[in-house]
């Protein structure tokens, strides 16, 4: 495999890519910010589970979540700011995704959280990516 400019979006379109294709889970390299952001997954109850692989540390496995019918709980994920166009949002311009309903993950000066955490701590920063 060769180099990945956008680890990040490259992790989006794995899961993208497994919901479509109804994977119970998918593997993704691991760094600290995809952790953070499928600790988000995983509270926002996005995704069932997430754990690092005992025998590829340098791999997270995500656990899938899909509802009754077999739809998955993600309906849609975007990535927002990237390496040539990066996104910064102010304390009081963070953005509602889907008028509340998703999420925004903002990377800040106290870490990665969602929009409402980043509101409730007047916190601005990068908006890495929605999720809906």
């Amino acid at each position: 495999m060769g180099v990945i400019t956008d680890p990040i979006a490259d992790m989006l379109t794995r899961i993208r890519n497994a919901l479509v294709a109804r994977h119970p889970l998918v593997t993704v390299p691991t760094s600290r910010m995809k952790l953070e952001i499928a600790r988000i997954l995983k509270t926002e109850g996005f995704i069932a589970d997430y754990h690092v692989d005992k025998d590829h540390p340098e791999m997270v496995r995500i656990h899938l979540r899909y509802g009754e019918r077999k739809e998955g709980i993600i309906t849609g994920l975007r990535r927002v700011s990237r390496p040539g166009l990066r996104y910064y949002s102010r304390r009081t311009d963070i953005p509602r995704v889907r008028g509340g309903l998703g999420v925004a993950i903002l990377s800040t000066s106290k870490g990665v959280m969602t929009d409402r955490e980043a509101r409730k701590a007047g916190l601005g920063g990068e908006v890495l990516c929605y999720i809906w």
